[in-house]
């Protein structure tokens, strides 16, 4: 059977469109309850960004699982790491996540999290769709599930981000610009860096329900990068909409993005003796990280996009450190899942141990060249079985050589495919990617015509 919902990172809409409606989520509600019932759980935890759009689902999540007999304990504001830490911590049997990360407001989605602080396997998640099948049936009265509210969930989860750098780090000296992006870390976040002794400018803190991720965050770095440089502060941190992913900017003004601050987590765990297994990229890591690891004697590993795999390379390698080039970092040695703050913490506390600069801890990694282009073809369009793609790669891998990579990876959300071309020489790299963009239009027009 074939999740029909469930995507890589739970299930995501546009609010009012199927299933992101307020009952199909009532009724998700009520099928998640049943599975966790049914595996012996009795407590569940909900948090939310700041959508505005989160009171309505919150309240429907609510109405569901108490119609299934179980618990709920309400969070509010909270990033998705921090669902997923105090799961663990109150032994939850799930934590539930109302976000769509770093999506438009009008969007919206919904993450669960075991009672481990991870991911919900595949079979459970299969589980939870089979159960939507059915007709929703309430508990006896009596059996309903209540509600409470853990009203200081945000100091809990600043004081286990405190508690992930060593109880010697201290910030003192560092003013550290954090935008956080209008959502769910807002409170949080900038209190962590506080309370270890950095002079924290706020931006992207005031969060109206409809403001999450416009203009700022770590999709829409401008802003702070010229709020570093005009406050001449030594480091920015920008967050996304749920607080689990981080880019950061340097003392100039640069960002440093997913490969560059993994480098530098990975350099110092090394050097430290605390590196064990391979550091786990994805298939849009650049070569650069790769070949900076190797210098080091680190081996490199890369999984399909998506935090979860990477998660998975982890487990399956023995692997501590991994991560996206969009800013998802795990670090295994810290915590559960991906989490922004606890990532940026590992880099403040080089910079803090080391003396050194940003814009110079991130000089033992070259990052490569890289273009991307967006190519629409046809639905059901196969751009791997085509010989004349085939060709069109050969040619291209041919020319890079060694010095370089080739990528088609058809999205998994839209009728496109995204052709990389990654290499030594810029002009070179963009004029490749343009000839294979080409090719791959040209088969998916002969493809489209054999069909007709």
């Amino acid at each position: 059977m074939e999740k029909r919902l469930f995507g890589t990172d739970g299930i995501r809409g546009k609010v009012g469109e199927y299933p992101i409606t307020a009952d199909c989520i009532l009724k998700l509600g009520w099928a998640a309850g049943r599975v966790f019932a049914g595996q012996g759980g009795h407590k569940v935890l909900i948090g939310k960004d700041t959508r505005v759009s989160g009171y309505m689902f919150e309240s429907a999540l609510e109405a569901g699982l108490s119609a299934a007999g179980v618990d709920i304990v309400l969070l509010g504001p909270m990033p998705t790491p921090a669902i997923a830490y105090l799961t663990r911590t109150l032994h939850a049997c799930a934590g539930i996540v109302i976000s769509a990360s770093h999506n438009p407001h009008y969007d919206n989605g919904i993450k669960f999290f075991s009672g481990q602080g991870e991911k919900l396997d595949d079979e459970t998640e299969l589980a939870i769709e089979r159960e939507l099948d059915k007709p929703l049936q309430t508990v006896e009265s009596a059996e309903l599930g209540r509600v409470s509210r853990l009203v200081d969930a945000p100091g809990r989860y600043i004081e286990f981000c405190k508690r992930a750098v060593d109880l010697s780090v201290e910030l003192n000296g560092l003013k550290i610009v954090v935008d956080c992006a209008n959502g769910a870390a807002y409170q949080v976040a900038p209190a962590v860096f506080d309370e270890l002794g950095a002079d924290v400018v706020r931006t992207g803190a005031e969060p109206d329900g409809v403001n999450i991720n416009v203009d700022c965050g770590s999709m829409h770095t401008a802003n702070l990068q010229q709020r570093v440089r005009e406050t001449n502060a030594h480091v920015g941190i920008a967050l996304d909409g749920d607080g689990d992913r981080v880019l950061m900017v340097d003392e100039r003004g640069e960002v440093l993005d997913g490969d560059e601050i993994l480098y530098i987590i990975a350099r110092s765990r090394h050097e430290r003796g605390l590196l064990a297994g391979p550091v786990v990229g994805t298939l849009m890591s650049n070569l650069g990280l790769e070949q900076a690891l190797a210098g080091m004697g680190v081996g490199f590993k890369r999984a399909k996009v998506g935090d979860r795999y990477v998660m998975e390379m982890l487990r399956d390698s023995g692997g501590l450190i991994g991560g996206e080039s969009s800013g998802h970092i795990i670090c295994l040695d810290r915590t559960t899942t991906g989490d922004g703050v606890v990532s940026a913490l590992q880099v403040l506390e080089v910079m803090a141990e080391t003396g050194r600069p940003l814009h110079e801890l991130k000089q033992g990694m070259t990052k490569l060249p890289q273009h991307m282009v967006n190519v629409p073809i046809a639905r059901g369009s196969d751009v791997h079985a085509s010989p004349m793609i085939q060709e069109a790669v050969a040619d291209v891998e041919t020319t890079l050589g060694d010095a370089g990579r080739v990528l088609l990876r058809p999205s998994g959300t839209e009728p496109v495919v995204r052709v990389m071309v990654e290499g030594a020489d810029s002009e070179q790299v963009v004029a490749l990617a343009e000839q294979l963009a080409d090719a791959v239009t040209k088969a998916s027009s002969s493809q489209a015509v054999e069909v007709n």
